[in-house]
């Protein structure tokens, strides 16, 4: 299915290339290259490329391009979700999915990525069942694997898998026992200027981190789950159970893992966290602009809103920016155009503004249209859905509601029309 997958970073450079079945050259990128470079932003360029011989399917992840060449038609889902697979396991075998680190690890990576497909199909993808036949880096490994000329790879089968649940590995004992589920949400909104809300969904996703000694059969059931729709499980989750009841039923991997992932679309239930006043204005002239903009908490949230970004692209004519920011600090990159306000952590009893002038082209035509804000933002203990999980159960031994259960809300694509 797969044939080689290419590593390449934002300047285009390819610094990694793996190949299963046949050696596919290196040209066979300049295709995605082109598309790439005629795209605003990384995540605009298509996942999937069609070229006279070859199919282009591609992920964006940590500043990374995971593109994959495929010779006959596959489904494209089931590559992109397998390129996820490979973002995850580095990031969960390094710390970071990051061309440094991956360049730090290149052996390994070589280990995971041979154990990952077979004959250019998905065999190992559980993060347990590889990290008993690829063991985890470290130091003190890495430096008897130098003097010895060992390797990471493993000398036994792994546990998984022989039983019929292969994402868990056997014999697991904790001194311990604990299980944390973070419910994390990311809204993507589109507000016109007079604070009307024109688009609005959130995608959620369900991480676990579960460490529970034995073979531990465990249940978890939401307050509401006909808020739910479009959702995705991990293979360790009883469907049909899930059908019939809307609750999760699992033997759940050992370890940190993604249990579920799921979409909620109706507008009316999603309530934007932030108001923003914003004028953004170029004169007739053609040589100047003017820029105010500011952001406020909405006081019915009760809750802090952190890492705060506003992320402007601005028309080609625009030259420089001359603005003052009461709080936090703001650049502008006179290459890509592009006006970034990092404000962190918003205060409501000081409202943040930026507000100056812009400087443009002598005799550029005006714009046709103003830019857009982009807005990042992240709320703790907060799932802005509504979604709460009510009750977890392990072998009829009931926990206390919300036991171990963080909610963190996400914008990464707010965008604000002016």
């Amino acid at each position: 299915m797969i044939h080689s997958l290419f590593l390449i970073n934002p300047s285009g450079d390819i610094f990694l290339e793996k190949h299963w079945k046949s050696v596919i050259g290196r040209s066979v990128c300049d295709y995605f290259l082109e598309v790439k470079e005629k795209a605003v932003d990384p995540e605009n360029v298509p996942p999937v490329l069609q070229t006279p011989h070859h199919y282009l399917i591609s992920i964006y992840r940590g500043k990374i391009f995971f593109l994959s060449v495929v010779q006959t038609e596959v489904p494209p889902l089931f590559v992109i979700e397998f390129l996820h697979r490979v973002a995850d396991t580095f990031q969960d075998y390094f710390g970071d999915c990051s061309e440094n680190i991956i360049k730090e690890n290149v052996v390994t990576v070589y280990e995971l990525l041979e154990e990952m497909l077979d004959n250019g199909f998905p065999l190992a993808t559980e993060s347990n069942v590889l990290k008993e036949m690829i063991r985890p880096p470290t130091m003190l490994r890495s430096v008897v694997n130098s003097l010895t000329g060992g390797s990471n790879v493993g000398d036994i089968l792994p546990t998984g898998q022989l039983s019929n649940i292969p994402w868990r590995r056997a014999g697991v004992k904790y001194s311990n026992n604990e299980a944390y589920f973070d419910v994390i949400e990311e809204i993507d909104a589109i507000i016109d200027k007079s604070g009307a809300t024109v688009f609005a969904e959130i995608q959620g996703v369900i991480e676990a981190c579960v460490r529970l000694t034995g073979m531990p059969d465990l249940t978890l059931s939401f307050r509401d789950p006909q808020l739910l729709d479009d959702v995705s499980f991990h293979p360790c989750v009883r469907f049909k159970r899930w059908e019939s009841e809307r609750v999760l039923s699992f033997i759940p991997p050992d370890g940190y893992f993604t249990l579920m992932t799921y979409h909620v679309g109706a507008q009316n239930l999603v309530a934007i966290p932030i108001y923003v006043k914003h004028s953004i204005c170029f004169f007739d002239t053609g040589s100047c602009g003017r820029l105010d903009i500011t952001v406020e908490p909405k006081q019915t949230m009760g809750k802090t809103v952190e890492g705060l970004v506003v992320t402007i692209h601005m028309p080609k004519s625009v030259l420089s920016a001359n603005l003052t920011a009461t709080q936090g600090s703001y650049s502008c990159d006179p290459a890509t155009k592009i006006l970034v306000w990092t404000i962190g952590k918003l205060n409501s009893q000081k409202l943040p503004t930026l507000r100056g002038s812009l400087s443009m082209q002598t005799g550029a035509p005006k714009p046709e249209e103003n830019p857009s804000l982009n807005i990042d933002l992240k709320i703790h203990q907060l799932a802005i859905s509504g979604l709460k999980v009510s009750r977890l159960d392990m072998y009829g031994e009931k926990y206390k509601p919300f036991k171990g259960v963080k909610y963190v809300t996400k914008a990464g694509k707010f965008q604000v029309r002016t």
